[in-house]
């Protein structure tokens, strides 16, 4: 089961890398969605309307199972999966790098294309700091009255946060908790009678 995954804190932009003549400027973000993906794509190609290429790389979900690697017009393979395999090498997920190529007038070739896009992505990336972030579940119950201090002293022992409490003759409570202790509690909860839970998962630094 996994139980956490690495992404970055914060963005990292405008991380200058020089290759005879040409310059690769790097940028990383952390993200959630395609849609805030393609946001931040078409910001970057406002504020950098004369670069010769924006390429990019990101992966998404908890296990990075979602992603792309865009070379925009370099030869392919040159540019974004340098890129890509630096999301890799780092083991980070929910996060777009994106480098923004100025032509110099000297050709690179394509070993030199894959050394600087790789650098430039290596370099934006760990100008910003790597985080672990822990998957929760959001579980809801509803009990008996009679079960309050029951309930409560189960989720106070493995550290679970009250969200919302609904106190009547059927309460109703909403708590997170971390997904390690999903099953221990869903045990407990189980053994009860007039006992009725749903989890659903969420995320937390």
């Amino acid at each position: 089961m996994i139980l956490e995954y690495k992404t970055l804190a914060k963005p990292a932009e405008e991380i200058l890398l020089k290759e005879k003549g040409s310059k690769f400027i790097g940028f990383a973000y952390p993200a959630e969605s395609e849609t805030e993906i393609k946001d931040i794509l078409e910001n970057l190609r406002t504020v950098h309307p004369k670069a010769t290429h924006h390429c990019y790389a990101y992966r998404l979900g908890i296990k990075g199972d979602q992603y792309r690697a865009n070379d925009d017009g370099e030869p392919s393979g040159s540019a974004g999966l340098p890129i890509y395999n630096q999301l890799l090498a780092h083991e980070i997920t929910n996060v777009l790098v994106i480098v923004v190529r100025y032509y110099g007038g000297t050709k690179l070739g394509v070993s030199g294309l894959v050394k600087a896009y790789k650098e430039a992505a290596k370099d934006a990336i760990e100008a910003t700091e790597i985080i672990v972030k822990e998957l929760e579940e959001t579980v809801t119950i509803e009990f008996p009255f009679s079960l309050q201090n029951v309930i409560f002293t189960l989720l106070s022992k493995y550290d679970a946060k009250i969200l919302e409490f609904d106190a009547d003759e059927n309460c109703s409570i909403k708590a997170s908790l971390k997904t390690a202790h999903k099953e221990n509690i869903s045990e407990k909860l189980s053994e009860m009678q007039n006992v009725a839970f749903n989890f659903l998962m969420i995320c937390r630094t």
